[in-house]
């Protein structure tokens, strides 16, 4: 069983909760030894005085702080114990927030708080529950290991979890870090209201479980590859960024694939979080915002017959029509087996037969070097030019300028 990093008490109003904190998260990403190069020296680092050379044991060091250069005022730990000797042992809750309006940017690192005690388990679940059920923080100063925090206090399925935040003069201003920022996207353009649409289709229940660190898996691999004496691939370039030119175009087949179904990490997110719901991991969360929704949210719900519920009942129109064009890519065309996207036999053929005809059209009239990389890829898929996913947009040039490839 874990020890508490801090121990103390928790106010709430009158209420005192004895309650200890304990580290929530941990690291589990490869770590190396530094070494000397050509050899298995390993390299450590040592506490050294800077004057004599000589090693210090951690016993011997002390604080100072510097007044001018060469002048300091030494400060032992228990001197900074003694200044606030109430206050390192208390986390007083001044006041509850709503959880929604504290940005991201100031959190810092996360604690469960734990009652010491099971008389103090009704307590506990009580504030627990409420701040729960109220969907607040409460905000807090604690002092701990010499220094003062600013903290959030919230409430998670059968835990309280304490947030450590920074100070508002610890966060910077993105206007003085990031260089050339845009001014903000007009309200009424097509683009913003496309790519609202697509973050619409692609939206997906969060749950953690579904995401795991795939770098560190490819660190084990290559650890395992070069102590076999093999080498290991490297990855894929990173595409292209989207031409202005062709914004509409790349947001509109977004949106159509995503409604049609999808592929890749949305695709897997979507299936894994309907997974989750159907073994029940997700049940106190739903109801948790179902409950949020109906004290926070009743007066903004929108009748059955909202945009969403109009997008349905057209990508349920065009399934059902199997004449359409539309209908091309369609999960249920019952004609043969079905492929990883859903299409039949019959289905391939005819996408392949307008594919090619829509590459000859193009051949004739446009040179792949002016096309973009999106037009440059729906060819290379019509053609069926092999690696074509992993490909630059030179490299889509070149396989389709070669005799035959857009035939």
């Amino acid at each position: 069983m874990a020890r508490p990093i801090w121990t103390g008490v928790l106010t709430f109003g009158l209420v005192t909760l004895p309650v200890g904190l304990y580290t929530a998260t941990e690291d589990h990403a490869v770590h190396f030894h530094q070494l000397q190069r050509g050899t298995t020296d390993r390299i450590r680092n040592k506490r050294v005085n800077e004057r004599t050379g000589k090693e210090v044991g951690t016993d011997e060091i002390v604080k100072g702080y510097e007044l001018d250069e060469g002048e300091y005022v030494v400060v032992e730990p228990e001197e900074l114990e003694e200044i606030a000797p109430g206050r390192s042992k208390v986390i007083e809750l001044a006041g509850f927030v709503d959880l929604h309006d504290v940005e991201p940017v100031h959190f810092a690192r996360t604690y469960y708080v734990g009652p010491r005690g099971e008389e103090y388990d009704k307590v506990y679940e009580l504030m627990r529950s409420a701040l729960d059920r109220s969907d607040k923080a409460g905000i807090a100063t604690l002092t701990m290991r010499g220094k003062e925090y600013l903290t959030a206090l919230r409430a998670q399925p059968g835990v309280l979890v304490l947030h450590t935040l920074h100070w508002a003069d610890e966060v910077r201003d993105p206007a003085d870090v990031v260089p050339g920022l845009p001014r903000r996207a007009k309200s009424d353009s097509r683009e913003l209201r496309t790519a609202e649409q697509l973050i619409d289709a692609l939206t997906i229940d969060w749950d953690p479980r579904d995401y795991r660190d795939t770098y560190e898996d490819r660190v084990k691999r290559l650890v395992a590859a070069k102590h076999k004496g093999e080498e290991v691939a490297g990855e894929a370039e990173p595409p292209e960024a989207t031409n202005v030119v062709d914004l509409m175009e790349v947001l509109s087949r977004s949106v159509e694939q995503s409604r049609s179904g999808g592929s890749g990490a949305s695709g897997r997110g979507k299936q894994a979080s309907r997974s989750r719901r159907g073994e029940g991991g997700g049940r106190e969360r739903t109801a948790r915002r179902e409950r949020t929704a109906g004290r926070k949210q009743a007066p903004q719900r929108k009748d059955a017959t909202g945009p969403k519920d109009a997008t349905r009942r057209k990508d349920a129109t065009r399934r059902k029509d199997s004449t359409g064009p539309k209908n091309a890519k369609g999960p249920k065309d019952a004609t043969g087996a079905k492929d990883s996207k859903g299409r039949t036999d019959a289905t391939r053929r005819n996408d392949a037969a307008t594919g090619r005809k829509k590459a000859q059209r193009c051949s004739r009239t446009e040179d792949p070097a002016s096309l973009s990389k999106a037009e440059l890829y729906e060819r290379a898929t019509a053609a069926g030019v092999p690696g074509r996913s992993k490909m630059t947009r030179e490299q889509l040039v070149q396989a389709l300028g070669r005799p035959g490839a857009a035939a």
